[in-house]
């Protein structure tokens, strides 16, 4: 079997790296920190002109018609560019209005470049759904929801008398929060709190478990593109920093982390890659793939942040230094739908019956 990526992906992967180049060279990075975090809007509009958020749409729904691999392949570069742009929240918001088929909403984000994002808790009786007369109305506040301060519908997890189940609410209507200070200043967090807000109900348990699958994978993916510029930075920091008339590189010690850096980013792009096929082929294993992919990537990124910060030494610690900015963007990755502990929880879960039932977990 090919494991590669398709000349195709390889094009779409060129073409992002040359746009988010240009549109989210670091020095722009850098101005989005200076102003607080928040996003790009110029980057925005140009990921919103050439249809990245409907890349794994149906072309009848306004897509692309690609898969949820080439959602990966975008995030992957996200990621590696450290980007100021609500693209993998924009994705998983529009994904799931589309197939609950809230056209309207749709719209505004294909179109209109209307900001999306999803307010995810790792405790499930966070945010509480009830019915009230032809709609619905959620009480209670989520984990901290990136872009919040600036999304135009937020989808929502809760839990109703029937179980979980997904909603989605307009700030337009609602209020949007105010930004709130984070550690990770190349995008925004706020606190949404929701008091008997109405909401428009997008389906049920299915829905919220289709959900957390895309939102473990496209981060998992969006850590994979940091944590891979953060061992090119490394290494080429080990070839040019001279200690004792040698490059450090060559030293024993920093070859064994570097190589230990290299396997950690292989094996996420294993994983990452594995789930986001499974999701695109809608493949039964799809829940399990993107369960263990984040907890590789969360473990794994957070193993080359700290190794790439042995190397570099005392300048990684610097504001002056572009590290930071990938360490402190992979700690809120790791965290998001659910960290690695989590996810092992998820998996225990979902492999016990094939256990319990003498069958093979693999």
């Amino acid at each position: 079997m090919d494991f590669e990526l398709s000349d195709d992906q390889l094009a779409l992967r060129d073409g992002a790296r040359e746009l988010l180049g240009d549109l989210a060279a670091m020095p722009r990075v850098r101005a989005v920190v200076e102003e607080g975090g928040g996003y790009d809007p110029k980057l925005w509009e140009a990921m919103v002109e050439q249809g990245w958020l409907g890349v794994d749409l149906p072309e009848d729904r306004g897509g692309l018609g690609l898969s949820a691999v080439e959602v990966a392949v975008l995030a992957d570069e996200v990621g590696r560019h450290a980007a100021p742009a609500p693209f993998v929240p924009g994705v998983l918001a529009l994904g799931a209005l589309a197939r609950a088929g809230q056209s309207e909403r749709v719209e505004r984000i294909l179109g209109d470049g209307a900001v999306g994002t999803v307010a995810w808790s790792r405790d499930p009786g966070a945010v509480r759904a009830a019915p009230s007369g032809d709609g619905w109305v959620l009480t209670g506040r989520p984990d901290p929801v990136p872009y919040a301060p600036s999304a135009d519908v937020v989808v929502v997890p809760a839990t109703g008398p029937d179980g979980p189940a997904l909603f989605a609410l307009d700030q337009a209507e609602s209020g949007r929060p105010a930004r709130q200070p984070a550690m990770d200043r190349t995008r925004e967090l706020g606190w949404v709190h929701l008091d008997g807000t109405p909401a428009v109900r997008l389906g049920g348990a299915g829905a919220v478990a289709a959900l957390v699958d895309r939102g473990a994978t496209f981060v998992s993916a969006e850590m994979l593109g940091g944590a891979s510029l953060v061992l090119d930075l490394a290494v080429g920091y080990a070839k040019d920093r001279v200690q004792f008339g040698r490059p450090i590189g060559s030293f024993q010690a920093v070859k064994h982390r570097c190589a230990d850096m290299l396997v950690d980013v292989e094996g996420m792009r294993s994983t990452t890659y594995w789930a986001a096929w499974c999701i695109g082929a809608g493949s039964p294993e799809a829940s399990v793939a993107a369960s263990t992919a984040k907890v590789w990537c969360s473990d794994a990124a957070r193993r080359v942040m700290a190794s790439a910060l042995q190397v570099h030494g005392g300048i990684g610690f610097t504001w002056e230094h572009d590290l930071h900015l990938f360490l402190k963007r992979s700690q809120l990755d790791q965290l998001t739908f659910g960290d690695a502990a989590f996810h092992r929880e998820r998996l225990a879960a979902l492999l016990r019956p094939r256990v319990e039932a003498g069958e093979s977990v693999i």
